[in-house]
């Protein structure tokens, strides 16, 4: 009959060290929450080990008492089931589309149904074709294409595309992963199921007294849709920091303060707007009662003046800068010169200037050059609030632990460089915004309206590098030194 080898102390091998670890590593399994099993036995003997937060099933081998198999399993936490990417796209998608509609064709149908110019068929044909508008696809009517966005439905359109974004990493598990390629995979897909949306309601609205491309409304919707729920989509995964990191510090730095410059000189142009249409404030009314449409067609054409309220911000920003806009062809309305015609009573409208600007236009001009040199300055604020680390990259400064070393000052390079990069993306961003905030009035004399991008991106260049460049060297030149 064999016998039962010994263990290295002379001990048999069938020893209750071996039970007592087998039963706590069963007890451990039996627990609903992951224990860390690790028996304290002689050197020599049969270990058993459970991996934290691991449940385990323990096979101990008799022919080998030194080595313990421990095949694992995940934690219900990590292996619970997560929503389809299509599934979970496609909802965030189509909560995003109603929500940008709803109130369009709510504002229509009430003004609609009250004034007895058709029922919630009417409405809601009406409030697809606005709805596409806000997205910047024309709509062909009798009197041409109308081709002018409400921007503000664009950003309530793009807020809740940004947040889909965010819902739809949550929702697969990609939430702090750092992973930009599942962020672009995110963003691809809803802007596919955006894309099917936007065709259809071209489909649905064309033919009833309206023309609209299904295919133009498809690549509008889906750039829409790619953009803003890519935002979205690296802020849930963390993938904006992850690239930020891998971006030189100027080129960081530079975008950061360009996109600060075109909101400052944008909140600049929008208290322009808003103290020029409170001046023509009783303008404003006499055109509202103009219409005798009664008070749910006033509150339409005030809520539309609304809607284009974000257009009127970004018009005044031209103006400020320099080129100006259009109010049609052969129109021209900037500080040195003011040209136009015969004009749509819009409430809109009513704070235009009567004619050009003498000494007081001089000031206004400079009104962009200080915003960019805040912006400067600011900039040379967080430099000097970093430390500069051996692999190049930023840390916070922690100004409560005054134990901490003070921080270096940022190199003229550094400074100057992201300065005049500032300049081009901020150029960028007021360009891009100026031609989204133009277009058609149809064919006849309102075909042009709206600044010209091109003019808008090169002076916003030039005055936002130079500007910000001054204002971050001041900055840097004459900051107070760091206390001891």
């Amino acid at each position: 009959m064999p016998t039962t080898p010994d263990l290295p102390d002379g001990r048999p091998a069938g020893s209750e060290d071996q039970f007592e670890a087998a039963e706590a590593v069963h007890l451990a399994a039996r627990e609903t929450v992951p224990v860390d099993v690790r028996p304290s036995v002689p050197a020599g003997h049969p270990t058993v080990t459970v991996d934290p937060g691991d449940r385990a099933t323990v096979r101990i081998d008799p022919r080998n008492h030194k080595t313990v198999k421990l095949p694992t399993q995940r934690r219900p936490s990590e292996s619970r089931r997560r929503a389809p990417l299509l599934v979970a796209a496609g909802f965030a998608t189509f909560w995003a589309a109603l929500v940008s509609y709803v109130p369009v064709a709510a504002v229509v149908g009430l003004a609609r149904t009250l004034e007895g110019q058709g029922g919630l068929g009417g409405a809601s044909h009406a409030g697809l074709a606005g709805w596409l508008l806000g997205h910047g696809v024309p709509i062909g009517t009798s009197i041409g294409p109308l081709g002018v966005a409400p921007l503000l439905l664009t950003l309530l359109a793009g807020w809740r595309l940004n947040r889909a974004g965010l819902h739809v990493t949550r929702a697969i598990g990609a939430r702090r992963r750092g992973s930009p390629r599942a962020a672009l995979l995110v963003a691809t897909t809803i802007g596919l199921a955006y894309a099917l949306l936007g065709a259809g309601a071209a489909l649905a609205v064309d033919g009833r007294g309206t023309e609209v491309s299904a295919g133009r409304a498809a690549l509008n919707f889906f750039l829409a849709g790619l953009a803003f729920s890519l935002i979205g989509a690296l802020r849930g995964t963390e993938a904006l920091v992850v690239t930020a990191r891998r971006i030189p510090p100027a080129l960081r730095h530079g975008l950061r303060a360009g996109v600060v410059s075109a909101l400052l000189i944008l909140a600049a142009g929008a208290a322009l707007a808003g103290l020029s249409v409170a001046v023509g404030g009783g303008q404003a009314a006499d055109m509202i009662s103009a219409y005798r449409t009664g008070v749910a067609g006033q509150a339409g054409i005030t809520l539309l003046s609304l809607a284009y309220g974000a257009n009127g911000v970004v018009w005044a920003t031209a103006y400020l800068l320099g080129p100006g806009f259009l109010l049609g062809t052969d129109s021209a309305i900037r500080l040195t010169e003011v040209t136009v015609g015969p004009l749509p009573t819009l409430p809109l409208l009513a704070g235009l200037p009567d004619g050009p600007m003498g000494a007081s236009g001089a000031a206004l001009l400079a009104v962009p050059v200080l915003a960019a040199m805040a912006s400067g300055w600011l900039l040379t604020r967080r430099l000097v609030g970093v430390h500069h680390v051996a692999d190049g990259h930023l840390a916070p400064r922690n100004p409560r632990n005054p134990g901490d070393p003070a921080p270096a000052e940022p190199a003229w390079s550094l400074v100057l460089g992201a300065a005049l990069l500032s300049g081009p993306v901020a150029g960028l961003v007021l360009g891009v915004l100026s031609w989204m905030s133009g277009g058609p009035l149809g064919n006849g004399r309102l075909a042009e309206i709206g600044p010209v991008p091109w003019q808008v991106a090169l002076v916003a260049t030039i005055v936002v590098a130079v500007s910000a460049s001054i204002g971050a060297a001041a900055g840097r030149a004459f900051r107070a030194p760091a206390r001891k």
